[in-house]
């Protein structure tokens, strides 16, 4: 089976057919996409949805808002999928069967000079998903302090040189260095470390994780996820980089992000109410990696509601 995604202008989705399989997908059934963007992974649950399907789509970035199609079974909230639980019960929904997460920034986001993603294109450094948001990545560099700045580096980009650059930015900084892509890029040139594009693309990562604040809210989507979905309800992530796929990883094995050290004497009483459908992430095959080069960082995994015999 072709693992290629439909064309979509504004998004190609990735992992496409292998995400909405993983999904196992009722007709009669009620699915979350936690990042509906181009609507590409959306279109294909309605398509297998019938017609008491119902779809909740979640996105915080208002240009997504142009690609909802004309469904009645489909609901959109312009939200982050942070907030997951608290709109599904004020739309009085208790339980889903299926919730999908399709992390990171779409090609429309990246095409979009004027958003600052890229490091392709000149244009404000702003990084925001939701410009409803106050802080952009002009202002965090401008106002975190040097040891803030190193732990973002450090952390979200694994940045080589991560001390120096933190150094050299608090020492050097002016509104005009931080202003846009290419002037920002132009700053910290002489950080470089390896090749300059790859390290670009770390500290934007880092920026971006940051501004948007992308891990904390896949944490608390995480802890979310075996509050609402229905038994035998999957949830399929996808992940692009190893700093969310260690998170999803883990989650999906243990239950829980803080997992319990092993006591000799003491039994832990906690049973994880999810189980594990993809033993390894699921990649791109090579179909796919010809006709999107993005797709080549994408991980999917899936995990599965159990019934515990306690309930």
């Amino acid at each position: 089976m072709s693992s290629q995604s439909p064309a979509y202008d504004y998004h190609l989705p990735v992992l496409y057919k292998e995400t909405l399989e993983g999904l196992n997908i009722r007709p009669g059934g009620i699915y979350v996409d936690c990042t509906f963007g181009g609507g590409g992974h959306s279109r294909g649950i309605l398509e297998k949805l019938g017609p008491d399907g119902r779809l909740i789509a979640f996105d915080q970035d208002s240009d997504a808002q142009a690609n909802i199609p004309k469904d009645d079974r489909i609901l959109f909230i312009a939200q982050n999928f942070r907030y997951l639980q608290r709109f599904l019960r004020l739309n009085e929904i208790e339980a889903v069967d299926g919730v999908l997460a399709d992390l990171g920034v779409s090609s429309h986001q990246f095409d979009q000079g004027e958003r600052g993603f890229s490091i392709r294109f000149d244009g404000p450094l702003d990084m925001r998903m939701d410009r409803r948001a106050s802080l952009t990545a002009q202002q965090l560099l401008e106002q975190y302090s040097e040891q803030e700045l190193l732990r973002i580096f450090s952390n979200y980009g694994e940045v080589s040189n991560s001390k120096t650059l933190a150094k050299f930015i608090v020492t050097n900084r002016t509104a005009g260095h931080l202003k846009t892509v290419q002037a920002f890029k132009e700053f910290i040139h002489p950080m470089v470390k390896g090749n300059p594009n790859k390290y670009f693309a770390q500290v934007f990562q880092a920026l971006r994780i940051q501004v948007n604040e992308e891990l904390l809210a896949l944490q608390e989507l995480l802890e979310q996820i075996p509050g609402v979905l229905a038994k035998g309800g999957r949830a399929a992530i996808i992940t692009f980089h190893s700093l969310e796929d260690r998170m999803v990883k883990n989650f999906f094995k243990n239950g829980r992000l803080e997992v319990e050290e092993e006591h000799p004497f003491l039994n832990s009483t906690f049973r994880s109410p999810l189980k594990v459908i993809t033993r390894k992430p699921v990649t791109a095959r090579p179909e796919e990696l010809r006709a999107n080069n993005r797709s080549r960082s994408a991980k999917l995994r899936v995990a599965e509601k159990i019934a515990l015999s306690q309930e």
